[in-house]
């Protein structure tokens, strides 16, 4: 998640970082900077990182996303996960959020 903050808040050089696609569709749910899961054919993508981290980024609320710095946003990941089953079990179900069944972690 802290590679995917860095990414999506501009923390990298534009020319070397990957492209994530921020989401069009503005839904009320979520934060703002959802990002857009590609379609993909193929399992080579289909498993990449950013097809994976993708549910879980738009799972976070808009107070952690919203950081200003890498620091402040691991503290508010930390304290958003505290009490969750994400830190242990990657495939347990987030609080406040919907179906993560669909999650290929």
């Amino acid at each position: 998640m802290i590679e995917t903050y860095k990414i999506v808040s501009g923390k990298y050089h534009p020319g070397v970082a990957p492209t994530l696609y921020k989401a069009s569709v503005h839904v009320t749910r979520g934060n703002d900077m959802r990002l857009e899961k590609s379609r993909v054919k193929y399992d080579l993508r289909k498993f990449s990182f950013f097809n994976r981290v993708v549910n879980t980024w738009n799972s976070l609320p808009n107070w952690v996303v919203s950081a200003n710095t890498t620091n402040t946003f691991k503290a508010r990941l930390d304290k958003f996960w505290h009490n969750q089953d994400i830190i242990y079990n990657l495939r347990a179900q987030l609080q406040r959020t919907g179906s993560r069944s669909e999650c290929s972690i």
